[in-house]
């Protein structure tokens, strides 16, 4: 009887501090997906009433550049082991570059860099050559991923040179997530529990100096901090952040795949829906 009793007290107390859907916030973003040209997923948590919507949040996205956030977890493993040490000098070489307009491409050979300023290219910057880097460093994408399935991360793998997962890189690209996941990943480090305390918060304000800011990040007031990643190929725009405001703290991801709208210009369908999802973000909670 006393286990009987005990079993019901913990299954009142789990009920009792489970996800409540947000059901006027969920319909009003419902509406405002309705009719974007691709496929969209969408996962929002309200960190202060313990209230969360949930729409397409499950499916399987290409990551685009929000898999640096697994990098960087990857890299702040190695640190915490003592195997990295965060202000090491580490040496370009020209072998390392990956073609395009990243900062850390245009460094001549041999030319040294401390493993901060990498980490923060790839994260400030979204600089695809440290990051390609620091994929390696971390004990490639099989290390990486056998710590995301050490968080629980069903979905959620680096995909590009990971011996195993070819098939989902013709797929995904460089790596997949769910809106779900991305979130959950997110939560875990603002509440200190990747690695350790500690690791977490070196994390947040890793994530909390964006240069790209001038989607779902400009539509929250300058005088709230802010970490967040986005991602974009032609055909996946995708972002997850957490806003830390005086009167709300939410974290939300928005994901898409097979976009109409595969342009690079300011106007891009999928900008202008992640901009205004950001904004109707904002003002419901506050």
């Amino acid at each position: 009887m006393k286990r009987i009793l005990f079993f019901i007290v913990l299954l009142s107390c789990a009920m009792a501090n489970a996800q409540k859907t947000d059901k006027k916030l969920e319909k009003s973003v419902q509406e405002l997906l309705a009719g974007f040209h691709g496929d969209v997923g969408v996962y929002v948590h309200d960190l202060k009433k313990n209230k969360t919507i949930s729409i397409d949040a499950d499916t399987v996205f290409p990551t685009a550049s929000m898999v640096k956030i697994p990098i960087m977890i990857g890299v702040m493993s190695k640190l915490e082991r003592g195997e990295l040490q965060y202000h090491q000098e580490l040496i370009y070489k020209d072998s390392l570059l990956y073609a395009g307009v990243d900062i850390l491409g245009s460094f001549k050979n041999n030319e040294k860099i401390e493993l901060s300023k990498v980490m923060m290219l790839m994260l400030t910057m979204s600089d695809n050559t440290a990051s390609l880097w620091l994929q390696t460093l971390a004990g490639t994408g099989t290390r990486i991923n056998e710590l995301q399935d050490s968080l629980g991360m069903k979905v959620t793998r680096v995909n590009s040179r990971t011996p195993g997962r070819e098939a989902n890189r013709t797929m995904y690209g460089w790596g997949q997530t769910s809106p779900r996941e991305m979130a959950t990943l997110m939560e875990k480090i603002v509440t200190g529990l990747v690695i350790n305390k500690t690791a977490s918060e070196k994390m947040v304000r890793l994530l909390g100096r964006d240069y790209w800011d001038e989607e779902a990040i400009s539509q929250i007031p300058t005088d709230v901090f802010v970490a967040a990643k986005s991602g974009a190929v032609d055909a996946t725009r995708n972002e997850v952040l957490f806003v830390n405001g005086k009167h709300c703290q939410y974290i939300f991801c928005i994901c898409t795949k097979n976009n109409k709208d595969q342009s690079w210009k300011e106007n891009n369908e999928a900008w202008e829906l992640t901009r205004k999802l950001s904004k109707l973000l904002w003002s419901y909670y506050n």
